[in-house]
């Protein structure tokens, strides 16, 4: 199909492409969502000609997936944020990005954990020293809540999912069989009986899951978490971050990740792959008085 014709296309799928011209496109949409927002910055990560990126940000900007913010009157200079437009194409991202380290990377088969010494290992710590992009997750309420406790080191950890008993929703078919899907509610409840000692450290504690704020709100209430769950259902953390993540019951999962995150919102530490998730607790309590400053 030649570019003049899709315009013209019945197809979605068509349409989209229309938009999204080429990898660049996409590259540059997940590097906004995580956090490089300006021309230079963006340059440099992408290795992409300054004509290139030109025209790309401003297709994307003509088709409102990204609006221009002025940070420089003298010379004129911007950041380019994603729109509510921009920000729905983050499941494709978090799709796409499934699909080649399931498929391309690896093979074929659903997990929801991976080997330490693997690609999607090592870009997990390769978060070591980033800064968390500036999102909102819906808290219990389902009003937005920074990831990070602000001014407070954070322990964030990521978990596929859990449920209390007869919530609606629940656990898909299979969940048992998928490698590293079971262990959410011992890691959480963990958190809880080692809350006080990582307070008493110098830490909070978050968790973060693609459910529902209603169906985490249940799970809170029914295990008494003394703290809140965190929900990332439109994948703006995940996409951000490039968060390992599976499929299972036709929604994207994160894989078990644990994050020790400092006042200022940079990660200090990771865990991942987390294979044994009532130890990482501990291992992760470790952590915090090792890299907190006396």
């Amino acid at each position: 199909m030649r570019r003049a014709d899709l315009a013209d296309a019945d197809c979605g799928i068509a349409q989209a492409l229309g938009v999204l011209e080429d990898w660049w496109t996409f590259l540059i949409v997940r590097d906004v969502a995580g956090g490089t927002t300006r021309f230079d910055a963006l340059q440099r990560e992408l290795g992409v000609s300054r004509r290139a990126l030109t025209e790309r940000l401003g297709a994307l900007v003509e088709h409102g997936v990204l609006e221009r913010r002025p940070y420089s009157q003298h010379p004129p200079r911007y950041d380019y944020l994603l729109t509510r437009k921009g920000e729905a194409l983050l499941p494709v991202l978090l799709a796409l990005q499934d699909w080649g380290t399931r498929h391309v990377m690896g093979d074929g088969e659903l997990t929801a954990t991976a080997e330490a010494g693997s690609a999607e290992a090592r870009r997990a710590h390769d978060l070591v020293g980033r800064r968390l992009p500036e999102v909102r997750l819906s808290g219990p309420d389902g009003l937005p809540v920074a990831p990070a406790a602000a001014g407070e080191w954070t322990v964030l950890y990521f978990f596929p999912g859990a449920y209390a008993p007869g919530a609606a929703g629940g656990y898909p078919p299979g969940w048992g069989e998928i490698p590293g899907a079971r262990g959410c509610t011992v890691e959480s409840t963990t958190y809880a009986d080692r809350y006080a000692d990582f307070r008493a450290a110098g830490a909070q504690v978050r968790g973060v899951s693609t459910q529902r704020p209603d169906q985490l709100a249940d799970f809170v209430a029914y295990t008494r978490l003394p703290f809140p769950l965190l929900s990332d259902q439109d994948g703006r953390l995940a996409a951000g971050l490039l968060l390992p993540t599976f499929r299972a019951g036709g929604v994207a999962r994160l894989k078990r990740l644990t994050l020790l995150v400092d006042a200022a919102a940079v990660v200090r530490a990771v865990q991942f792959p987390v294979t044994d998730p009532a130890g990482s607790v501990d291992e992760m309590l470790n952590l915090v008085h090792r890299s907190r400053p006396a």
